[in-house]
């Protein structure tokens, strides 16, 4: 693994093509990373009854209302602080808004396109208490929080691919209330867990110290984790690296998490209308499943049926909280409030 600063990378630095005008764009089809898995869906899988990993699917119960983000565009994905009872999103930033340093206001296709994305910290209750700009870091399929009393740091990808808008590297940044950051920054170091990684997506598991970090090799998906403070330092390898041996031919990636010895990993797409391929009356396409970080082994994957009669249900982001006293699994949905997405968060116990 190695690190880089702004100072290193070849390409020219994001700001200057905004001030340049910018460049062509291209479209991205949908919010989920679609992979074709090369497990063998023939193959007889243990029946884990509704448990995935450590936690009960068939059980749940809501965790967060639907709440506005800072921006009008739909979540992405969500970790938590449960020292303050905070809870960070990341979602791209929407269409019409000029920052610092651009010429004009810029659509979501080019936020899209640039990996721009926007920070929400909200309370438990739904409330906003802060947000930040985050430009040229990516798509945000995942993040890890990692508080430090009234401080906090966020794990994200960085270095967006100008092509996809997916990051290829991982940061760690301060949470700074109103501050517009950007990845060629020289404060930002990037740090390349495997060579030629695309799309990568970290999360973090506070109690074991331990960063995932999801990417492709090629058309695969593949997990590697880490200790925090050796990830940190850079120079070193994985403690394990493990194929995606879950994720089905056409589905839509939408976030993973790390805790104790499983990895969780969300899937899915939004409702459709009765004539689609995911109408409400089928019970949705989103999917939990985990892997076990030890053995590379399936263990458990379960429909989500919980809140059937969301609008839009579009699972967006998976993470674990402490908050309650045990460990909670919790997946988030982007629903549609009038001209805005808002994100819910529904939790499972063990």
């Amino acid at each position: 693994m190695s690190f880089r600063t702004a100072s290193e990378k070849s390409r020219p630095s994001r700001r200057t093509l905004l001030l340049a005008g910018g460049a062509a764009l291209t479209g991205l089809a949908g919010t989920g990373i679609i992979v074709s898995a090369k497990s063998d869906e023939k193959t007889a899988e243990k029946d884990f009854g509704t448990r995935v990993g450590e936690f009960n699917i068939a059980r749940s119960k809501e965790f967060l209302k639907p709440s506005a983000l800072y921006n009008k565009t739909g979540p992405q994905s969500f970790a938590f602080d449960d020292e303050n009872r905070l809870i960070y999103t990341l979602q791209l930033i929407q269409g019409g808004i000029e920052l610092p340093g651009e010429r004009g206001a810029l659509t979501t296709g080019s936020r899209r396109q640039y990996g721009d994305m926007c920070v929400t910290r909200l309370d438990f209750d739904g409330k906003i208490r802060g947000h930040m700009y985050l430009r040229g870091f990516g798509h945000g399929i995942s993040l890890g929080v990692e508080p430090s009393g009234r401080r906090t740091h966020l794990w994200i990808e960085g270095d967006a691919d100008d092509e996809t808008g997916y990051g290829r590297t991982v940061t760690r940044v301060p949470f700074r209330d109103g501050e517009v950051l950007d990845s060629t920054d020289d404060g930002v170091r990037h740090q390349e867990p495997l060579p030629g990684a695309r799309a990568t997506h970290p999360a973090v598991d506070l109690e074991s110290r331990r960063v995932l970090v999801s990417f492709r090799e090629g058309p695969e998906r593949r997990y590697a984790v880490y200790p925090m403070d050796k990830f940190r330092k850079g120079g070193h390898g994985p403690e394990h690296e493990l194929a995606d041996v879950w994720q089905r031919d056409g589905e839509s990636f939408q976030g993973c998490a790390l805790y104790g010895d499983h990895i969780y990993q969300l899937t899915g797409s939004p409702y459709t209308d009765d004539e689609g391929e995911n109408p409400p009356s089928g019970g949705g396409n989103t999917y939990v499943a985990a892997i076990n970080v030890q053995t590379g082994e399936r263990a458990g994957r379960q429909l989500v049926t919980a809140a059937p009669d969301l609008e839009f249900r579009e699972p967006e982001g998976i993470a674990v909280t402490l908050s309650g006293g045990r460990p909670q699994l919790c997946v988030g949905f982007s629903v549609k409030s009038g001209d805005r997405r808002k994100l819910t968060v529904y939790r499972f116990t063990p």
